[in-house]
């Protein structure tokens, strides 16, 4: 034995000796050999289960109408001549724009469907790069595997394969998270007294500062990283580089936003009220994540996991590696400390959607919790005792016992691929507003993977749409009909002179279509054709209305159609407009819409865009986010002090009628 003990001291001496090689650590074959196994095989797993159900969601062909317009030359907006910001995600849709140049005539479905696979398996293979690289001091010298665990959790979760090819951001999410946690573990490792480079902390600030145009309320994960770099850097100078970095973009979008859009938030901040709490219906949203799946089993099984790994991996061969410098910042800059910045990121994303009340799509908005609060654990390393750092027969109870917990974390895994999810509810809009929304719209269309918009044709009302646009030539408005299979038509005010008789196809008049499936109709019609919804993603009076207490969650603003007709060029009496429609409140909404704020807050977004407009748009943006306006004409009368219009026909009093 002491001889065993005299050969292994200088061996460990050599093995720390070669820590001097980093960032390239010295692995044993073993590790680098099952990380690469492990990380192929999750990748794998998890693109060949995204394409099983692959599709395009509604919301995701809302961006698409977005890039079409960038790509025709009409700007960042929703609909030509208004400037709308319809999407939440300004660095997937300009991601997306890029993506339409390149591909030039493919059709942006499938350019969203490349891309957003792409990058939702990159996310996964990049956390697990990170977490692996976390462990990395520890590995050295010692024969170990690399087991995928918290990765496993993820791609198991069916949601999670949902959204991977849904046409939505959330493969940009996850390839932005995976690279920042990669890049915080490197920087946590910089060499004792060699602070990492300038160049890669205005890489790292660059990429923390773009986590609020992935998504703003990644504003959470990427601020608290940058506040972390500028408690660690060693100088003033070293600060100065990582404000100007990190915010050089999001500030220079932020001025952009509020000239353009005249807003402070995105336009579906505004319409979803982001600002304000619906504490009850998150935790129902909660509760519907996790009940299918029983999250809370792998959430317990990755804690043993994580107090397994600790308890094996013992010291590294050679000390930690802090950065140089005060104790705080040492602190700071440590790997314990990115690991409890990224759970901490997961627990306030999570509380943050909580409050917010979730969403209306199952799991969505909780997968980038959950990712987060996997990564410190999205591999875990099975370690061979060492007898340099713990007795023999207690290495091998611990490795025994993380193998067991690896096995029912795989188990779990396993079980919750193939669950039935929300199973009979999964497509009907119960009390809760949540349904599955991949399977909903394979149901309604009957299409198993919907993936274009022509796909969408098939939704209820679609076609029937297209037949109404090309029946009313001079224009009008179109509204949802109780029958699925026709709208209702208010025609639009007809020319002066008799215009000769349009041609097949042919469109002279203002046609706009008022649904709450912005997606499908923006994809199938032209874009001088304007779409609008009552929620207020691309309709600015929808938009600037208050958030209905007891709506559905993500559709808890509801303007009446009446507006739609008060706005634009269309006859506003009967027989013209649909039995539904009030023409008192339609007159009543034409005057409302004079209210001089509410002039103001449209001329900001629908006057000609010159400097002076900006200019004007960035001074009031906040004062345009916080206005609102009634719903009801009648109150938003009386809230601007206008007159109220003489009734078409007047109220009925029980005498008799006068006249001459």
């Amino acid at each position: 034995m002491p001889q065993s003990s005299s050969v292994e001291r200088p061996r460990a001496t050599a093995v720390a000796d070669r820590l001097d090689d980093w960032p390239a650590y010295p692995y044993h074959v073993s590790v680098r050999v099952s990380l690469w196994v492990s990380v192929t095989v999750v990748a794998v797993l998890f693109g060949w289960g995204a394409w099983q159900r692959r599709w395009i969601a509604d919301d995701g062909l809302i961006v698409l109408r977005t890039v079409r317009n960038l790509l025709a030359g009409n700007g960042p907006v929703f609909n030509a001549g208004e400037r709308v910001e319809a999407n939440t995600s300004t660095a997937w849709s300009y991601l997306m724009y890029l993506g339409g140049l390149v591909a030039g005539p493919a059709r942006l479905e499938y350019v969203a469907l490349v891309l957003a696979l792409v990058l939702s398996v990159a996310g996964v293979v990049l956390v697990m790069l990170g977490t692996a690289r976390l462990y990395a001091p520890s590995l050295v010298g010692r024969t170990a595997v690399l087991l995928p665990a918290g990765a496993l959790v993820y791609i198991a979760v069916p949601p999670a394969r949902d959204f991977a090819t849904s046409g939505l951001e959330n493969g940009l999410v996850l390839a932005y998270l995976g690279l920042l946690w990669w890049m915080m573990v490197c920087w946590s490792q910089a060499r004792r007294g060699e602070p990492t480079s300038r160049a890669f902390d205005a890489a790292l600030a660059v990429v923390a500062g773009l986590s609020v145009l992935v998504r703003p309320e990644l504003a959470l994960i990427g601020g608290l990283a940058l506040v972390m770099m500028l408690i660690a850097a060693p100088d003033w100078r070293r600060r100065a580089l990582v404000v100007v970095a990190g915010g050089l973009l999001p500030v220079a979008y932020q001025i952009f936003r509020m000239g353009y859009y005249g807003l402070v938030v995105p336009g579906t901040a505004l319409a979803k009220d982001a600002t304000g709490s619906k504490w009850q219906q998150g935790f129902v949203y909660l509760a519907n994540f996790n009940r299918p799946y029983l999250l809370w089993a792998p959430a317990v099984l990755l804690i043993g996991l994580a107090v397994m790994v600790l308890l094996l991996r013992g010291r590294p061969a050679r000390g930690s590696r802090g950065a140089a410098g005060p104790r705080l910042a040492r602190m700071v800059q440590s790997p314990a400390a990115v690991v409890a910045f990224m759970l901490l990121s997961g627990v306030l994303q999570a509380l943050y959607w909580i409050r917010q009340g979730g969403d209306f799509m199952h799991g969505r908005v909780l997968l980038t919790p959950l990712f987060c609060l996997i990564a410190p654990v999205a591999v875990i390393p099975l370690m061979l005792p060492d007898r340099t750092r713990m007795a023999r027969g207690a290495g091998y109870l611990y490795a025994g016992a993380t193998g067991v917990l690896w096995l029912a974390v795989a188990g779990w895994a396993l079980w919750a691929a193939n669950s039935p999810g929300m199973g009979a509810d999964a497509t009907r809009v119960t009390y809760t507003g949540i349904v599955d929304e991949r399977r909903f719209y394979a149901q309604a269309t009957g299409h198993a993977h919907p993936l274009t918009a022509a796909d969408y044709l098939d939704y209820p009302r679609m076609r029937a749409m297209l037949e109404a646009i090309e029946n009313t030539p001079d224009g009008a408005l179109l509204l949802p009909s109780g029958n699925y299979i026709q709208w209702d038509v208010v025609p639009a005010i007809p020319p002066s002179a008799d215009p000769p008789p349009a041609q097949p196809g042919e469109q002279r008049g203002p046609h706009t279509v008022f649904f709450t499936n912005l997606g499908m109709l923006g994809m199938n019609v032209g874009l001088n054709v304007r779409v609008i919804d009552q929620i207020g993603l691309a309709n600015p009076l929808a938009a600037h209305t208050a958030r209905i207490e007891d709506g559905r969650i993500g559709h808890d603003k509801n303007l009446f159609p009446d507006w739609a007709v008060a706005e634009g060029p269309f006859l506003k009496e009967d027989p013209y407009i649909p039995s539904y429609l009030d023409e008192d409140w339609i007159r009543q909404a034409e005057v409302a819409l004079e209210c001089p704020d509410t002039v103001a807050v449209l001329n900001s977004i629908r006057a000609p865009m010159t400097p002076r407009r900006f200019l004007s748009n960035l001074l009031h943006a906040a004062e345009f986010t916080r206005y609102r306006i009634d719903r009801v004409p009648r109150y938003e009368l009386e809230r601007c002090g206008l007159p109220v219009p003489e009734p078409v026909d007047p109220p009925y009093t029980g005498l008799p009628a006068t006249g001459p």
